[in-house]
């Protein structure tokens, strides 16, 4: 089983990635593409499990807003760590639609955006370097405060003195 940084803490990860042409799993808690679920909406809705949707800085973000309900994961991916546009949706998910459930980067993730991906409201990690958890885990700490308002601290700074 893959192991996963959810909530400040390393995790056994409990989902499982669909590929388009993979066949469903009777059961399970499953991620899909925004493809898969724009043409099969109705019968993942029917799954046995929990649903999640996988999402790139290319896809529009506004195509699953009003399916976030029936959501408990939505995957940022990001395919190098240069593309920060997935740090855009999560701020969105979490602060124009309120999105409660699990908000996961996955992808080429270093361990110096950490930090900064949890201050924008992303709470599990999926790194490729699954054996350098532990130190991973450091990165949450480097910095006690930010200056800018962020989804953990709405407040800047200067207003919280």
């Amino acid at each position: 089983m893959r192991k996963i940084i959810k909530d400040r803490q390393i995790v056994t990860d409990d989902w499982q990635h669909l590929e388009d042409e993979t066949v469903l799993p009777a059961t399970g808690n499953i991620t899909v593409s925004i493809t898969r679920w724009q043409k099969q909406h109705d019968r993942l809705r029917l799954h046995e499990g929990s649903l999640g949707v996988r999402l790139s800085g290319n896809d529009p973000l506004e195509d699953i807003v009003a399916d976030l309900p029936f959501l408990q994961l939505v995957v940022l991916q990001f395919p190098v760590f240069t593309d920060g546009r997935c740090y855009s949706y999560a701020r969105l998910l979490r602060e124009r639609y309120h999105f409660a459930g699990e908000i996961r980067a996955q992808g080429d993730v270093l361990q110096d955006q950490l930090f900064y991906m949890s201050q924008c409201g992303i709470n599990s990690f999926e790194l490729a370097a699954t054996e350098r958890l532990t130190e991973a885990l450091a990165a949450f700490d480097v910095f006690s405060e930010s200056y800018q308002a962020t989804v953990l601290r709405p407040d800047p700074l200067y207003r919280r003195r």
